[in-house]
């Protein structure tokens, strides 16, 4: 089990019971899209100040709008850590029918896997954040402002088993949690594409 001060922040309430098993501190609903509508905002403001973060949601286009729109809403000073759920398709097991896009939500992941993402997410918590990893080069890496760039970027989240819809600004942020810039450099010479 994976102990945190931060605030969990997950879709719904199945999520929220997947991983209560995973996690040990605070989990938080947005009820979906209720989160558009909801108070809950100015609450998870002040738990972005105080505590901190970490936002955990579907790898498909409803996780995603609502991820940014939490990422917004908080403000640029909140301390987020944004955990990426892989593209995993399948149907979970409570469901009749798969999603839309047919690829498995929070409650549907393995536990263990599940565990690997957060504990991944988490690195380096107890150490000063490091942002070595900036746009700059993603463009020296030729994932950003060039021809084929989209496609390299698709590649890379393909590699690392990422969700397809990442931007171009959330993939900064999720390497800096994966990588140093030495072994991101390291990493894309060792197997370039």
């Amino acid at each position: 089990m994976i102990s945190t001060d931060r605030i969990t922040v997950v879709e719904g309430k199945y999520d929220k019971i997947k991983l209560s098993g995973i996690i040990d501190g605070v989990i938080v609903c947005t009820d979906g899209f209720g989160i558009f509508n909801s108070e809950k905002i100015g609450l998870l403001r002040r738990y972005a100040q105080s505590r901190g973060i970490m936002i955990i949601t579907d790898g498909d286009s409803a996780g995603f709008r609502i991820r940014n729109y939490l990422r917004s809403a908080l403000g640029k000073d909140a301390d987020i850590v944004n955990i990426y759920i892989p593209d995993v398709y399948g149907k979970e097991r409570r469901k009749v029918h798969p999603s839309k896009e047919g690829k498995l939500g929070v409650e549907g992941l393995d536990d263990a896997l599940l565990e690997s993402l957060i504990r991944k997410g988490l690195k380096g918590e107890n150490t000063a954040r490091r942002r070595e990893i900036d746009k700059a080069l993603l463009f020296e890496a030729g994932l950003s402002g060039c021809g084929d760039s989209s496609a390299r970027r698709a590649e890379l989240l393909k590699r690392l088993d990422l969700p397809e819809r990442l931007s171009p600004n959330a993939l900064v942020d999720v390497l800096n949690v994966l990588f140093t810039k030495e072994e991101f450099i390291a990493f894309m010479e060792r197997d370039p594409f």
